[in-house]
């Protein structure tokens, strides 16, 4: 089969129903099942999950003629743990730096990582900027000032949720490229179900410039902090 792919999957996982679909490059839904139940527990969906993945990955990639290597995850369950934490700089007039921004986010991720256990970090959202005592939503472009603040949103989930989610996903050759909260999600989009999955990938894409991107440091030039803000760039 050929690997070299320009589509991207997703899967939807509530109590209510499981989604799988497949979004091209032009936002065209190639391929899409669903599995509705009145109400379940997490455990039912577990079970379901496994159900619809075996019903439709073989179909998948018959269709593509391609292996689905990696899902983007969206959970719609109340399981999600938020955290906010606010860090302070002293900045003596200067003009407000890349660097300086960095610096806070890091302290705010050394001091998430020290007030949740065995819970992983799926977003990281900057809620308000603080400048010399004055709100923004987003940080103005040159601006001096003699302190500021970043509030800074953490959504986390389990890592034993995301185990148990793996070890199904794994019976399907299949990793999980990102998870996505559905709620955080819905903030920004509206009723209409195909504009749902084309927000979250905008989304995971970096259409909310006050989101930090994690990742994981892979050269010596590169941070843990990849993509900042559009503004930045």
């Amino acid at each position: 089969m050929n690997r070299k792919f320009n589509y991207e999957t997703y899967l939807y996982i509530s109590t209510k129903k499981l989604i799988i679909l497949v979004n091209n490059d032009l936002n065209e839904n190639i391929y899409k099942d669903e599995l509705i139940f009145e109400e379940a527990t997490n455990e039912i969906v577990f079970e379901k999950l496994g159900y619809i993945l075996n019903k439709n990955i073989f179909q998948i990639e018959k269709k593509l003629k391609s292996f689905i290597e990696k899902v983007f995850v969206i959970i719609d369950l109340d399981i999600f743990f938020s955290l906010e934490i606010s860090v302070k700089k002293n900045n003596y007039k200067d003009i407000i730096q890349l660097k300086d921004i960095n610096h806070l986010l890091y302290e705010a991720r050394d001091c998430c990582k020290k007030t949740i256990e065995q819970k992983k970090i799926i977003h990281m959202i900057i809620k308000n900027y603080q400048i010399d005592n004055k709100d923004y939503s987003f940080l103005p472009n040159n601006i001096n000032c003699n302190n500021f603040s970043l509030d800074v949103n953490f959504i986390c989930i389990s890592n034993k949720f995301i185990e148990k989610l793996e070890k199904i996903l794994k019976n399907f050759q299949i990793t999980i490229s990102q998870i996505v909260d559905a709620r955080y999600i819905n903030k920004f989009v509206s009723d209409e179900e195909e504009n749902f999955f084309l927000m979250t990938k905008k989304i995971i894409k970096g259409h909310n410039p006050n989101e930090v991107k994690l990742v994981e440091k892979t050269t010596k030039n590169k941070g843990f902090f990849e993509k900042f803000f559009n503004f930045f760039n």
